[in-house]
């Protein structure tokens, strides 16, 4: 079998007033495809997270999704930096690469949660507990994750408490 394209991650979509950090895996195909977080049409990415937020995000241009996120204080990234990956399945990713989780969350003054879109990314939960910081698997908003949108939406508005402003 011939050896699976490297691909690379998208650089971080944070700002100081980041409060809920999500980390997914490594971007899939459509979105390298796009050059945008969560870019397949399937993945309910955009609209899980509007459901959190009250916003109409995945009814949004993708640069006012990311605007709007980053309003409510979301952040974005993902836990590998590069890895060689035939298709887009997370169980197809070899010689992962990973990104320094460490060095974003400390440039995060007003960081309150870490939650990580699926298991594969979820594999970094100790190195962020070792950060003293909180973090939640959250179920996957990829379409290969086949548990009812609804089921996901209960555990995904578990970030809410998280974006409460500060007081």
């Amino acid at each position: 079998m011939n050896t699976p394209p490297r691909k690379s991650c998208f650089a971080p979509v944070v700002d100081p007033a980041t409060r809920v950090l999500i980390l997914g895996s490594l971007p899939g195909d459509a979105s390298l495809a796009a050059q945008q977080y969560y870019a397949h049409p399937q993945n309910q990415f955009w609209r899980l997270l509007g459901a959190v937020l009250g916003e109409p995000l995945a009814e949004q241009p993708y640069p006012q999704r990311l605007a709007t996120m980053q309003g409510h204080g979301v952040g974005l990234w993902d836990v590998i930096a590069a890895a060689q990956r035939h298709g887009s399945l997370d169980s197809n990713i070899r010689e992962q690469q990973h990104n320094d989780l460490a060095q974003l969350i400390a440039s995060l003054p007003r960081l309150r949660l870490v939650a990580f879109n699926g298991q594969t990314a979820g594999r970094r939960q100790r190195q962020i507990a070792a950060l003293g910081k909180t973090s939640l698997i959250l179920p996957s908003s990829s379409p290969a994750h086949t548990l009812a949108y609804a089921q996901k939406l209960q555990q995904w508005l578990a970030l809410r408490s998280a974006l409460q402003p500060d007081h």
